[in-house]
């Protein structure tokens, strides 16, 4: 069996690389290894048509099987004619390529064309009325004097069919998952899959530029998931006794604007991070541009980056410090999130950042921030802000008052929704719950959702107006029945 995990490493490797390793459906290639799968499966293996698998299998064919072991050219003919085609007159059996499963990536010696990988699924149908079957195969065709032979095959991770799969054949599919970002004029994506608690997957599609693919390391701007980093430099100087979620900020700052009105002494941590100051989101939707209460601080929620600003200057004035420096201190360097930051420097790599574009697909102009904002425009990967999503997931650091604090739901949002510190909180029933947070903004679509039970995550990033769009169908197959109870809350 160790040879077969070695050649699995190696296809799993190769098919690890960069989409434009790959032969796209309309070149040459793709097409020609298509045939020869149609002239082995269609016609060799659903009519029983030995003269095919002779004709196209290597003499030196291996063939690993995940249930019946392995077997050279000899033994696969010797198993087809005294097996499954040993009466083909009442042969039921019939195999299906998965739609959009296949993949083909060329292999080359000294630039010239030796071979080729392809990777896909399959169904298999035995009989009508019976249990249909699943399994995924990695083959490799080389030319052999001129001719397309099979010379390895592996067919592995048979299990019973269910419908959903064909579905979700597009996850595994690179070229799929780049025409469906295509499909919905999504420039860049950008995923995090958290699974035990721990960042299992980084994956970004598509092309940070015209004709330049997105890197791994992808610099997005993920305008209001900023808020979530400022709650936590919070509650980490609350961890440690310097800060105080219920004191009132007046004490360290006051905005002219609402310097007469008295309500300012009644503005607390608490208040800012669950979204119950009174203030609108910016104070330029005022009709006079100047920040004011529309209700009293405390008695109801009210989306506000207003709120997280003032926050801000509150504890740079206690600090003495910008809040980049205290964000760089209590969270950047202790989770080695060497990819982030408040403001735009010498040191942030533009090769690397997801310009934002509209519907339409035209980019819009890059906001550099010089002053951080403490409720937009943090620049991250997912690689970093996956491993602060994970770091909540394990506690965070804190002490379990201050944590459980952080999901306790302090205002009501609308039906089984509520806001916590920081986070959104969605009840799901039965004493289970989703922490959340999205971003959107001109060119930037981003939403991540955390399940603290069964320490579950899903990041998803990306740098167009029209990136909602992929939402629910990442949401459903990566949460499954909890995704969907997410959006039934989100929708309702």
């Amino acid at each position: 069996m160790t040879k077969i995990r070695f050649l699995l490493l190696l296809i799993f490797i190769f098919l690890s690389q960069k989409t434009e390793a790959q032969a796209g459906p309309s070149s040459d290639l793709y097409k020609t290894i298509l045939a020869k799968d149609s002239l082995l499966f269609s016609i060799g293996f659903n009519t029983c048509d030995i003269k095919q698998y002779e004709n196209l299998l290597s003499e030196n064919l291996k063939f690993y099987h995940d249930k019946d072991g392995i077997s050279d050219k000899a033994k696969f003919l010797n198993d087809l004619k005294n097996g499954l085609c040993k009466n083909p007159e009442i042969r039921q059996v019939k195999r299906t390529l998965v739609k959009r499963s296949t993949e083909i990536f060329p292999l080359y010696k000294n630039e010239i064309l030796y071979g080729a990988v392809q990777h896909g699924a399959h169904i298999f149908n035995e009989a009508p009325g019976s249990e249909q079957g699943f399994a995924r195969f990695s083959n490799v065709w080389e030319l052999e004097n001129g001719d397309w032979k099979l010379t390895t095959s592996l067919s592995f991770g048979h299990r019973p069919y269910s419908p959903q799969q064909t579905e979700i054949s597009i996850f595994d599919n690179n070229i799929a998952i780049e025409s469906w970002l295509k499909e919905n004029n999504i420039k860049t994506l950008g995923l995090g899959i958290i699974e035990e608690g721990k960042l299992k997957q980084v994956k970004v599609f598509g092309e940070i530029k015209n004709g330049i693919s997105a890197p791994y390391n992808t610099i997005f701007n993920v305008a209001s998931l900023t808020k979530p980093v400022t709650a936590m430099v919070a509650l980490q100087l609350i961890n440690s006794g310097q800060w105080n979620l219920d004191e009132p900020l007046y004490k360290y700052w006051t905005d002219p604007d609402i310097l007469k009105d008295p309500r300012n002494k009644k503005l607390t941590t608490r208040l800012i991070l669950s979204h119950q100051t009174g203030f609108r989101n910016w104070r330029w939707q005022t009709e006079n541009k100047k920040l004011k209460f529309e209700f009293d601080p405390g008695t109801k929620y009210q989306y506000s980056g207003e709120g997280f600003e003032y926050l801000r200057k509150a504890l740079e004035d206690k600090f003495k410090k910008p809040l980049e420096q205290l964000a760089a201190e209590l969270v950047f360097r202790p989770l080695n999130m060497s990819n982030t930051d408040y403001v735009w420097s010498k040191n942030t790599a533009e090769s690397r950042f997801a310009i934002g574009y509209d519907k339409a697909g035209k980019p819009y102009e890059i906001v550099k921030n010089k002053t951080a904002n403490a409720a937009d425009d943090l620049h991250t990967t997912i690689e970093d802000y996956g491993n602060f999503l994970v770091n909540i997931l394990n506690g965070g650091g804190l002490t379990e008052n201050v944590y459980q604090e952080m999901f306790k739901k302090q205002v009501k949002t609308k039906e089984n929704k509520y806001f916590g510190l920081g986070f959104e909180i969605y009840d799901l029933g039965k004493g289970d719950f989703a922490i959340s947070h999205g971003g959107s903004d001109s060119g930037t679509q981003c939403i991540t959702f955390l399940l603290p039970k069964t320490k579950q995550g899903i990041l998803i990033f990306t740098n167009s107006d029209t990136g909602y769009k992929v939402y629910e169908k990442l949401l459903t197959h990566y949460l499954g029945e909890n995704g969907k109870k997410l959006i039934e809350i989100e929708t309702k």
